[in-house]
């Protein structure tokens, strides 16, 4: 006689024992973890047999689409010591004399300096513009500010700064400052008045008010602000560097693409992309860990 199999909660000396509801989510939410991840490992490896099938096929020109072992070499001398030439005796140190990681290593000090320095000058800017008259007098001006884009002002940071770091960080400064601006601006206006008239009758300053009340609330808004800022300064980084960008991922990527080495250009695309991921997993992160209410109330 067939039995038929049914899936129980684990048994202890024959008594079932129950499964609670945050072991089970903690389940449910690993299960689709996996899944994802299965479907992303899936979709890219199928992206790369068709961009390797395109090019073996020879559909595309090397130098406009060069197949991803070609790539993968370039990735590689980037990071080694190598000869200048084959056979050649003469030993390079990756591109440029640098590693390609210690270019993308330049380029992420740059983009910490200039997004630190919008987090410092955009977050009381947007305080004081959100709870002062500030807020009507300068909203034109910062509105201008976020509309302009970066490569407008790089021809003029490098006429008052030059062509080394500091046009740089000027640059990815105003890429940053304006949204952290605005996101702050934008929780201020969203914190409750309830919470504030509370924490005023029970005689709190207007100090106390903002570090007790309107900063916490306005911090979710305040972290995207920055996701999206930092987002900005990676799209500026290439523009940034096209002038005496060496070390650095986006001043390699164009010196690279002037000089017709597609592969390079492409891995250094690659590079910047990956890092930008990583990057915003990492602000996800620390957005969890300091708002872990977001979303729950």
């Amino acid at each position: 006689m067939a039995h038929a199999v049914s899936e129980a909660p684990v048994t202890t000396g024959g008594t079932p024992t129950p499964v609670s509801p945050q072991d089970a989510r903690r389940r449910a939410r690993r299960r689709q973890q996996v899944r994802r991840l299965a479907l992303h490992t899936t979709s890219l490896t199928c992206l790369v047999l068709l961009w390797w099938l395109v090019t073996e096929a020879g559909l595309v020109r090397p130098l406009f689409l060069p197949g991803p072992g070609a790539v993968w070499d370039a990735f590689v001398r980037a990071n080694t010591d190598h000869p200048i030439a084959p056979g050649s005796d003469r030993i390079v140190r990756g591109v440029q004399n640098y590693y390609l990681w210690e270019h993308l290593l330049a380029s992420l000090q740059r983009i910490a300096i200039g997004v630190t320095a919008g987090i410092v000058v955009g977050i009381p800017l947007g305080l004081l513009m959100g709870t002062t008259f500030l807020g009507v007098l300068l909203a034109p001006y910062l509105n201008f500010l976020r509309s302009l884009p970066p490569l407008a002002y790089i021809g003029l940071l490098i006429v008052w700064f030059g062509i080394g770091d500091t046009s740089k960080v000027w640059l990815l400064f105003l890429a940053a400052f304006p949204p952290i601006a605005m996101a702050t601006i934008s929780g201020v206006r969203g914190v409750r008045e309830d919470q504030v008239n509370a924490v005023r009758t029970l005689g709190a300053s207007r100090r106390q008010t903002i570090t007790a009340v309107v900063l916490p609330a306005t911090l979710p808004e305040i972290l995207t602000g920055i996701r999206v800022a930092t987002g900005f300064a990676w799209t500026t980084v290439v523009a940034a560097e096209i002038a005496n960008g060496i070390p650095g991922i986006g001043g390699l990527a164009y010196l690279s693409g002037s000089q017709l080495k597609t592969p390079l250009v492409i891995a250094c695309i690659l590079v910047i992309g990956l890092a930008a991921v990583l990057l915003d997993l990492g602000l996800q992160s620390l957005e969890k860990l300091l708002v872990p209410w977001r979303g729950k109330a």
